[in-house]
């Protein structure tokens, strides 16, 4: 799954910016900046990390089921994970 850190812990200005993260996300490593929010291309994570996650009491999940999107919450971000581009391909 390709993981996106975006860096607030404000979730009306996520939820600003949200489509516009989808519609152009960073390259993998790449830091751009979205109304004064640092959005970060983190790379891959396996399946296994949304599930470790998913149990610890600090971290909120939220579902997109139409895109296959989950949403971690946790601190001061939030990683958006979405399927890759090789999965549209099985």
């Amino acid at each position: 799954m390709k993981c996106i850190s975006v860096y607030t812990d404000n979730f009306e200005l996520f939820s600003d910016i949200y489509e516009q993260i989808l519609e152009s996300p960073p390259a993998d490593n790449e830091d751009v900046v979205l109304e004064g929010i640092t959005v970060s291309g983190s790379g891959e994570v396996p399946d296994q990390y949304i599930e470790r996650m998913r149990v610890k009491p600090e971290v909120v999940v939220m579902r997109e089921k139409k895109r296959d999107i989950t949403i971690l919450q946790h601190g001061n971000v939030f990683e958006i994970c979405m399927p890759g581009d090789e999965g549209d391909a099985e």
